[in-house]
């Protein structure tokens, strides 16, 4: 999409209004002209609008497929889009003004859409929250000025489609455009919006044979209404890691957040070299306990054992697990990844460094229920893969083993060997929206600027649940 304009403006700031530049939204009226008839002129955003006009002729009902589609004349100069399409526009169209923004219109009423009944299956809340979070990463447009609407739809695994408007229903007829020229079947797929959802999104949605439609907001009466007829999954206030679901909630399938997680063992590194801080840093102090207590404290209620990896075990008496130490002795984190997957008593590991104090129990359960078809199920983050953060199986240990006979300390190297599933930062930000779970510290400044952040809302709830067990 074309960067906005920029407007000279005056904020009030601290009692002083100062000149500021400002990006603002852009509206472009395009007249439609189909088989010679001026059918109405569409108020939208000026980018894309072949995909704008096939997608609103497509939600109308006036084509279902491109072999519809004769002829598509857009300029953009005058603000007119000349069609034909096959057959003929019927006779006394009355048009309806939609609730959207840009003053929206229809000419088929909802209720038509009351007959279509979308393709029942389930929906997963991850999923559902990644696609949220990747549309919000892409909605830069929004981030500029806030004056405009975004979309996307998905498949549950990754996202196919997603448009940005100053009308959140022309955000629908784009994205119902780019699905007919790129043949993508949506049937069955999410949508998430951040705009309001009222019956004319519904009535989309049912059209193009999305099971299950989302916004940041809420919906109307009429439209959890239509939804419940249509079959489609209603959900609103969509945010952080809450939702409101208002129909088919037996249809979405929430991710287990509570008890032991089975068949794995919690693995902490408690390292010990520390070249560049000077000192231990599984030692050090933060927010009144050690970073290894932190961590600890983190991952006893999630595992049925936990296991310290290291060669001072004294150092940690007051945490009650069982220390171990490494095989291949003073060879690295590669060589505290194989002790403790040796050690543990159970076939996968999840595996943590010392100096992560931020661990998220939401991003831990959240990599272990990933565990099936892979030997390792890694994050990737703002650096990159985090190993050190990561799910590893036993099949893992002998292409683990070679490389350290060969005296070769980088994780990864043994990674071309065995089945690596990564972890996309979209799939992980509805769980930690402030990023925190892989942030560490390897210099004293780096430690020094970590002492001033407060600690996340998870730890908290981790030390308020210790001491109602203690007390």
């Amino acid at each position: 999409m074309q960067s906005p304009p920029s407007l000279a403006i005056h904020r009030l700031e601290k009692g002083r209004l100062l000149p500021r530049q400002r990006s603002i939204v852009q509206e472009f009226p395009l007249r439609l002209v189909v088989n010679g008839r001026e059918l109405a002129t569409l108020v939208a955003s000026p980018h894309r609008l072949n995909a704008l006009t096939a997608g609103f002729l497509r939600l109308q009902g006036f084509i279902s497929s491109l072999d519809d589609l004769e002829c598509l004349g857009l300029c953009s100069e005058v603000g007119l889009a000349q069609v034909r399409i096959r057959g003929e526009i019927p006779g006394g169209l009355t048009p309806t003004l939609t609730s959207g923004c840009g003053t929206g219109i229809v000419f088929n009423l909802p209720e038509e859409a009351e007959g279509k009944k979308v393709p029942s299956r389930s929906y997963s809340d991850a999923s559902l929250f990644a696609l949220m979070a990747e549309l919000a990463r892409r909605a830069e447009q929004y981030r500029e000025h806030g004056g405009i609407h975004s979309a996307a739809v998905g498949d549950g695994e990754r996202l196919l489609l997603c448009a940005e408007d100053i009308g959140r229903h022309n955000t629908l007829d784009r994205i119902a455009g780019e699905a007919l020229f790129k043949s993508i079947d949506l049937s069955g797929s999410l949508l998430v919006t951040s705009g309001r959802i009222s019956t004319e999104m519904v009535a989309k949605a049912a059209r193009l044979g999305i099971g299950l439609l989302a916004s940041r907001t809420s919906p109307t009466d009429r439209a959890v209404e239509l939804a419940e007829r249509c079959g489609i999954v209603l959900v609103g206030y969509l945010r952080g890691d809450t939702m409101e679901v208002y129909t088919h909630a037996d249809r979405l399938h929430l991710a287990p957040r509570t008890g032991k997680i089975p068949g794995v063992t919690g693995v902490i590194l408690a390292g010990g070299e520390s070249r560049r801080m000077g000192s231990d840093k599984s030692l050090l102090p933060l927010k009144g306990a050690r970073f290894i207590d932190h961590v600890y404290r983190t991952l006893a209620p999630l595992f049925e054992e936990v296991v310290i990896v290291t060669n001072s075990p004294g150092l940690y008496d007051n945490i009650p697990c069982r220390k171990v130490p490494d095989i291949y002795y003073a060879q690295g984190s590669l060589a505290g990844i194989h002790s403790g997957l040796c050690h543990a008593r159970t076939e996968k590991a999840f595996v943590v460094a010392c100096d992560m104090p931020f661990v998220n129990p939401g991003v831990v359960r959240h990599l272990c229920g990933r565990a099936a078809g892979a030997d390792v199920i890694i994050p990737v983050g703002e650096r990159g893969p985090e190993p050190l953060h990561a799910l590893y199986d036993k099949r893992c240990l002998p292409a683990m083993e070679e490389l350290l006979d060969a005296g070769r300390r980088r994780i990864v190297g043994f990674f071309p060997q065995v089945e690596v599933a990564e972890v996309a930062p979209a799939e992980l930000a509805p769980l930690d929206p402030q990023g925190l779970s892989f942030r560490n510290i390897n210099t004293p400044q780096e430690y020094f600027a970590l002492r001033e952040a407060p600690l996340p809302q998870s730890a908290g709830l981790e030390r308020r649940q210790e001491r109602r067990a203690d007390g």
